[in-house]
């Protein structure tokens, strides 16, 4: 079970009707279709995203209700031929061990309740998995490389964070020392950026929030002033930037809205507007969801217009964790709350 992650083929998907709905079937089948393009050279293109692409279908899936869709085993099996001997993941089987892969192999494992295979069938048991993720920690600053290259970013600071909470090994690395890192990336906007010193960014904004919450530390951000920098972020369409004078990208339905749910600030867009503005991103035809209207479908940007559409209440919807971007019935259950 290994999903292409590259662009699907649809457009807007013809005429947009006045009363848009989410076309939850044709998501459901678009997502079923990315393991049959085998024969199609953008399969072998987004090789390097194939494990995130599991996970970002598989999560999409499950917000729509649709958790059996993608075949249990098959999808175990293949997280499972992406593990190295010293606990880490690549994008897939060959590929060099990195922090990305590895925090979406946990969060798979952990989706369809299988983080014990880890120990039954994998190269190295769930302990391994968290002691490669700490090695990546530098004891000095704190912070995270992504993998024995060295290349830092708060991305992988929060994907550890992520993955070891979800096996229950955060006590492994140094949170206190983690977090001074964080606060080190904020800004004076309120916003923080990928390493100290660098421009307020959306998706920074979400790993180092995100971060805080699972260190327990929300009380170190500056709740209104981050949330007027994310509020700013809506254009006139309902979209949402990462940064100021961009365009609007359906992937930020995620970054933005779930950095303003975990400060308490999700009312302060105008989530109306941006429910259509996702809405009339789908190919309504063949299912899946563009960047914005009449653009390629993706994988990527499916899972984070519904995740976003999940954040504001859609019906139908699975709620989803605003921190993990996984079904808040899953890790309801793997924290006990």
């Amino acid at each position: 079970m290994s999903l292409v992650s590259g662009p699907g083929r649809g457009g807007s998907g013809g005429s947009v009707p006045d009363e848009l709905k989410l076309v939850v079937d044709r998501h459901v089948k678009y997502i079923q279709s990315l393991d049959t393009r085998q024969d199609e050279l953008e399969y072998w293109l987004t090789e390097h995203l194939r494990l995130n692409g599991v996970y970002w279908g598989l999560t999409a899936l499950h917000l729509l209700g649709h958790p059996e869709a993608l075949p249990r085993d098959a999808t175990i099996d293949f997280v499972l031929s992406c593990q190295h001997e010293n606990g880490g993941f690549g994008a897939a089987p060959g590929h060099d061990a990195h922090m990305l892969y590895t925090v979406s192999a946990v969060q798979i494992l952990a989706t369809v309740d299988a983080v014990e295979e880890l120990d039954r069938k994998g190269k190295a048991g769930g302990e391994k998995v968290g002691e490669y993720i700490a090695s990546l920690q530098d004891p000095m600053t704190g912070s995270f490389a992504g993998d024995e290259w060295g290349e830092i970013d708060t991305r992988f600071l929060f994907g550890a964070f992520n993955a070891l909470s979800l096996l229950h090994l955060l006590s492994l690395v140094d949170v206190p020392k983690a977090v001074a890192h964080v606060q080190g990336c904020g800004n004076f906007d309120g916003g923080y950026g990928v390493s100290p010193g660098a421009e307020s960014h959306a998706g920074q904004i979400y790993t180092c929030v995100g971060a805080l919450a699972i260190a327990g530390r929300l009380d170190l951000v500056d709740r209104d002033r981050l949330g007027g920098w994310l509020s700013e972020r809506q254009l006139p369409n309902g979209g949402l930037n990462g940064r100021p004078e961009k365009l609007e990208d359906v992937c930020y339905s995620w970054w933005v809205l779930t950095s303003l749910a975990m400060i308490d600030r999700i009312h302060w867009i105008d989530g109306e507007k941006l429910t259509q503005f996702i809405l009339q991103c789908q190919d309504l035809d063949k299912g899946g969801i563009a960047d914005r209207p009449g653009d390629m479908v993706d994988v990527f940007h499916t899972v984070f217009g519904i995740a976003g559409l999940s954040l504001l209440g859609f019906p139908g919807l699975q709620a989803v964790d605003p921190i993990y971007c996984m079904p808040k019935a899953i890790t309801s259950r793997i924290f006990g709350r």
